[in-house]
């Protein structure tokens, strides 16, 4: 398969959130703005290249009884360190997405892609896809934060946009607020990217 497609199809056509609907634990519970849905995105990128790696450059060595183990050992040693990074550097940030980081090493998503494409193909095509994937949710992630961000706090990435007279609907910062919005997201993205698909 070629690398271009590999990107693409963690991008759209197997978008992990629009699509797939992995990974909705901290979809959910961290876009209620765009720079906390941009942080958990890049946070996971960085744990799908780093773990995409690793897996499938040890994919002929591990035993296969053993190789779920191996990968949550990977993956959370890519999920320590990513963390540690964040609350080194940016620890405003790493409080404000909580446990949702070290959660990361649970993530679906994560497990999902060593699983079913980085053990079984070469480094460059798992890193491409590790990249696809990661992107991919990034992306859902932040669209996610900033429709709720604007219309449950009036800004985006924290700039106000609306006079003060503007009257945000809270709900939208609230878990029922990230149902609805991802849900709508979903049928929007689903219906421009399959426009023929049968209901």
């Amino acid at each position: 398969m070629k690398l271009g497609k590999i990107f693409s199809r963690g991008l759209v056509l197997d978008n992990p959130i629009f699509v797939q609907v992995l990974g909705m634990c901290p979809t959910l519970a961290v876009t209620n703005t765009a720079i906390n849905g941009l942080a958990m995105g890049v946070a996971t990128t960085a744990v799908l290249f780093g773990s995409n790696l690793v897996v499938s450059a040890i994919r002929r060595v591990v035993p296969t009884k053993i190789r779920i183990p191996v990968y949550i050992v990977v993956i959370a040693t890519f999920v320590t360190m990513v963390g540690m990074l964040m609350n080194a550097y940016t620890p405003d940030l790493y409080q404000a997405l909580g446990i949702f980081i070290p959660l990361i090493v649970v993530n679906c998503i994560i497990l999902g892609r060593a699983e079913s494409f980085a053990s079984k193909n070469g480094v460059v095509q798992s890193i491409t896809d590790g990249l696809g994937m990661g992107i991919g949710f990034t992306l859902a992630l932040v669209v996610l934060g900033i429709v709720r961000e604007i219309i449950g706090f009036g800004s985006v990435f924290g700039s106000n946009l609306f006079p003060e007279a503007f009257a945000p609907m809270s709900i939208m910062t609230m878990p029922p607020g990230a149902f609805l919005a991802l849900g709508i997201l979903m049928a929007i993205f689903n219906k421009a990217v399959y426009p023929k698909s049968k209901s």
